[in-house]
This record gives C-alpha cells, structure tokens and sequence, in this order.
C-alpha cells in the first residue's frame, strides 16, 4: 500500500492505483487545474464517501510501499483521466472501473491526529 499526502490528509491506495493517480493527478496540476478527488468508504470507516478537493498550490506527496514501478495501464488512466475532467471530478475508480472504496490505516501520525488516516483498495 502506497500514501498520498494531500494537506492534511493521508490516503493509502495500493501501489498499483497510487501510480494511477499519481500520473492523473500531476499532471492536472502540470496545467494549474483544481478539481474534486472521491473515493467510497469501506464499511469499517462508517460506509459513505470522501473527496478533497484538489489544487496544485497545496504540496502532494506520494509514497510507495513497494520499490517497482508497476506497469502503467493506457486504458485505465485514461478512465481516471476522463472522470477528473468531467463535472464530478475523479472518481476513485479500480481497474474494472468499479469504484474504489477506502478504509481507515491502522498508523496515526502526532502531527495529523485529528485528521483520519484513509485507505483506497
């Protein structure tokens, strides 16, 4: 499981869709465009959904558990790619295009306790 780093909020998505995003996301911010990122809440988070909303003047940071770089899907990124320029904005999507759903990370960071820590899976 990798981490973004948003503001204060640290959302793990597995590897695989971090590298997804990470691409999406960069290069939204590449053109100076904002836009809404959400993701469905697992069950053991309360059920629902979370977004942030996204702008390149706040640092993103990614980190990745694994040290590979996983190989880079064309069709899915340019699902994702399709979904954050459309009027929802990035809707968190696995590979199947189903939605993703996260869930709370067993880490709690001093600096960040009153911000949750979520999973994307």
């Amino acid at each position: 499981m990798g981490t973004m780093i948003y503001g204060p909020q640290d959302v793990e998505f597995d590897d695989r869709l971090l590298t997804h995003l990470e691409i999406v996301i960069v290069n939204k911010f590449r053109r100076r465009e904002s836009f809404l990122m959400s993701w469905l809440d697992d069950l053991s988070v309360g059920s629902g959904r979370s977004s942030l909303w996204m702008s390149a003047e706040v640092p993103v940071y990614f980190k990745y558990l694994g040290s590979r770089v996983p190989a880079v899907n064309r069709d899915w990124l340019r699902l994702l790619e399709t979904e954050a320029n459309g009027p929802r904005g990035l809707v968190v999507l696995d590979e199947d295009g189903a939605p993703a759903h996260a869930g709370r990370a067993g880490q709690q960071r001093p600096d960040r306790d009153a911000h949750p820590v979520r999973r994307v899976a």
